[in-house]
């Protein structure tokens, strides 16, 4: 476990810095854990098919996502008035609250009021990225977002594995199970998690930063920072196919289980982790951020085009490991961000950042969502579960060129 002294912050706690790396891993697991049940939960409580339970899952997804977009910069801008710790407790409660009521939903209206307060309380990571920020000096972000990254996909490879090994028990099972750790991680944070914004560091909350549009301008007083942000968007936008499609496209294409579901993205989580925790430093060392940048959105390109060719899982397994340079794109261009912004304002980037990336989520879950279900349906003039993964692949191609275009190779490297 990475140690107060990998982040520079002597000062903090080694329980506080784990404490807040488990916190993103639960953040991802409750994003997984419904993955590998949720065309099965959707098919029984709605009493839909396949291609219509894909559909409805893409909107499940833009909830979730809307409901970050609008919550990303509040959350962050009240932490950088009131501190990170209330603010992260705060979360971790509701993210239990919304196990519970996801385990308990009756109907397709109870399990979208789940995704939204999932959604809410998904914002825990803005405060996370945040605290990491507080403790960590700028030559080192790239490296410990780099761990962090690492733990979103330990999360992955949990939550995906959880959803589909008691999925097979019924789809509501694990849900239980993931309130009951939340809830264990609550009282765990309570008694380590310290303060680290100062008082005198802290600024007063204003609504203009708080709302996500109002994010978005002041971002243009930060050099450097809208070009990079509209690489993340084209970004999570068009890599949006994997949590859109995913299950769905394993059950039309393969006829996997969840069991298998889960596996697989096990599998994905395991390869993400390895990159981002064990590489990004080093490859940071011998390229820099933006050349790292590269060597991921050229994996992304080719593992897209690659699933849609897909003919077998040995083909989907090499593809994942083909597909790991991916994970250093997200922490790479949050560190290069995080250089250009003062430190009372770490928590506003993040919350920005957030907002970016959840309305690029929801607009892209949304879109892959209804591609896949009209290829599957009977109106498509050629049916297949693929063509999903080919206009991802395009698109990706496109956020390669405005990545070159819009920042380029050269500059302040870590």
């Amino acid at each position: 476990m990475t140690t107060e002294a990998e982040f520079g912050a002597p000062a903090v706690s080694r329980h506080a810095v784990t404490f807040v790396l488990i916190t993103v891993f639960l953040d991802m697991v409750g994003f997984g854990i419904i993955i590998p049940v949720l065309p099965t939960l959707i098919e029984q409580v709605g009493h839909v098919s396949l291609g219509e339970a894909a559909k409805i899952g893409g909107w499940m997804a833009a909830a979730y996502a809307l409901t970050q977009f609008l919550c990303g910069p509040l959350v962050g801008n009240l932490s950088d008035q009131f501190g990170r710790r209330p603010m992260l407790l705060l979360a971790i409660l509701g993210l239990g609250l919304d196990f519970l009521i996801q385990a308990l939903a009756p109907n397709l209206e109870w399990l979208f009021v789940g995704r939204v307060l999932a959604g809410l309380c998904g914002a825990s990571w803005v405060i996370a990225n945040a605290y990491i920020a507080d403790i960590t000096p700028p030559e080192e972000r790239g490296r410990a977002f780099g761990i962090m990254g690492a733990a979103f996909g330990m999360g992955f490879v949990i939550g995906p594995a959880i959803g589909g090994l008691l999925g097979e028990f019924g789809p509501r099972v694990p849900f239980y199970v993931a309130a009951a750790v939340s809830g264990l991680n609550l009282i765990y944070g309570f008694f380590v998690l310290p303060e680290t914004l100062a008082p005198e560091k802290r600024r007063r909350f204003e609504i203009l930063r708080a709302n996500p549009f109002g994010a978005l301008k002041i971002f243009r007083a930060y050099k450097g920072v809208l070009p990079m942000c509209v690489v993340l968007f084209a970004f999570f936008f068009f890599t949006s196919v994997y949590p859109a499609i995913w299950p769905f496209w394993g059950k039309a294409n393969f006829g996997w289980s969840e069991w298998m579901v889960g596996a697989t993205l096990a599998v994905f989580g395991v390869v993400m982790a390895g990159f981002q925790g064990g590489l990004s430093g080093i490859a940071v060392r011998k390229l820099g951020e933006r050349k790292v940048v590269l060597v991921g959105l050229v994996a992304a390109t080719i593992a897209a085009f690659g699933y849609g060719m897909a003919g077998s899982v040995t083909v989907v397994v090499v593809l994942m490991f083909i597909h790991g340079p991916e994970g250093f794109i997200h922490p790479m261009l949050t560190a290069l961000m995080s250089k250009t912004v003062p430190e009372n304002a770490q928590g506003e980037l993040q919350g920005g950042l957030s907002a970016i990336t959840s309305i690029a989520m929801l607009l892209g879950t949304v879109f892959s969502a209804q591609v896949f279900g009209f290829f599957l349906s009977d109106a498509s003039p050629l049916p297949s579960p693929n063509v999903a993964f080919f206009v991802a692949g395009a698109g990706l191609v496109l956020t390669l060129g405005l990545f070159l275009w819009l920042v380029g190779l050269k500059g302040d490297e870590a």
